[in-house]
Formats: structure tokens, sequence, C-alpha cells
């Protein structure tokens, strides 16, 4: 195993804005199951959890998370890449980090359709790894997807391996990883609650880049 920079990267919220595909995806699926769909507010603020968990903590009872699991995954694959597009600064991000760093995905999305929206969006040659919520056992804020995308890439843990993402999930799973947490406010999140965990914030991911790169370029 080696010790080289990494940055790792959330999605929603970091590096794309999916909210118009999962909130038209939630409402599809509460229409479909025949349940009462919760405003949109409620929906963006857990975006970032794993579908089962939104759908419990919206209401749904346990013994039909399934089903509306089912039914939102059906209709996002058709709006997924329609109704996603890069946050601002996104794209540089992505290429100031390349410019120093090897580059991941750790996100608690499914990880075929990340890649499909990345892959559309112009930027999924940039990662060498795409850890998604089939990938894992323990999703964030458990550090088991930062292991294991350190693990595919073949880095250790170190003060040179970043984690940039918007929720205190992200800041949680980088610290248990004993890696660097970044956390941007371009996200689901209010900066009061990030500064509970993080003690680097910034405002998008290129600000969190740069500064992964000065430490980096000043030996730490």
């Amino acid at each position: 195993m080696h010790d080289f920079p990494i940055v790792l990267f959330d999605l929603d919220g970091t590096l794309i804005d999916s909210t118009p595909a999962i909130v038209e995806s939630f409402e599809t699926a509460f229409h479909c199951c025949g349940s009462l769909c919760p405003p949109a507010d409620e929906v963006t603020a857990l975006i970032g959890h794993p579908l089962l968990v939104m759908f419990a903590r919206l209401g749904v009872h346990q013994g039909r998370l399934e089903e509306h699991v089912a039914a939102y995954k059906t209709h996002y694959r058709t709006v997924a890449t329609a109704k996603t597009s890069l946050l601002p600064f996104a794209r540089e991000a992505v290429e100031e980090a390349a410019g120093f760093a090897r580059l991941g995905v750790v996100t608690t999305k499914t990880g075929s359709y990340s890649r499909v929206i990345l892959e559309h969006l112009g930027i999924m040659d940039y990662f060498e790894v795409l850890v998604g919520y089939e990938d894992v056992v323990n999703v964030k804020p458990h550090p088991e997807p930062v292991l294991t995308a350190l693990q595919r890439i073949g880095c250790v843990a170190s003060e040179r391996v970043f984690m940039v993402g918007d929720t205190s999930m992200d800041v949680q799973s980088a610290l248990g990883a004993c890696v660097t947490p970044l956390a941007v406010t371009s996200g689901y999140e209010a900066e009061e609650q990030l500064r509970c965990h993080a003690a680097h914030i910034f405002d998008h991911a290129l600000d969190a880049c740069r500064f992964a790169r000065r430490k980096v370029l000043s030996g730490g």
C-alpha cells in the first residue's frame, strides 16, 4: 500500500445537483404506492442518506419501504441524466484536484446510476474508483466507504487523503477513516451543523481542492 495524495468526493450537494430528479422521483414513488407525499423541503433535507432511511424518516411503514424504493428507482433511472447538473465550480474542482492527486467518488447513491450520471456530465474519466451504496455493508457516516475507496486505489489513510463532502456524514466517515475532511456549504446541510464536526469549511468544492493542494505542496 502506498501513501500519495488522494481526493475523494461526495456527489449530491458536492459535485452535482440532482435535486429535481430526486424530488420528482420521490413524488412519483409516493403516488405510485398510494401514499401521501411529504413537502419537497422534507425530502431535500434528507438527501445524502440511503433511500431506505429517507423513506422511513418520511413516514413510510417498515413493511412498505422496499416497494417505495423500487418505485423511486424505476422513475429515477428515466430522469437522472436529464435532471442532474454539475454544481458551480464542480468541473474546475475536479480538474484542480487531478493536478496533484488521484481521485475517487464515495457516495450513498447507487454506484451504477452514479457512473452513468458522471459519464453524462463528462467527468467520470477523472476518477479511479467509485464506491456506491451497493459496494459496502456500512454506509456513511461509517468509515467503510472511505476505507473501501482507499483499498481499491491501493493507498493508506494519511493527512494527504482528503474527503470533500457537504454533510456531517461525509465528515464523520472521513474522521473515522483517519483522513482529512473538507466540508462544503454548496449542498443540503446548514453551515452551523457542519461546524459541529468539521474544522475546514468552504463555499464550494473548488475552494476545498485549492486548500488540499496547498496542504500537499507544503508538506502538511
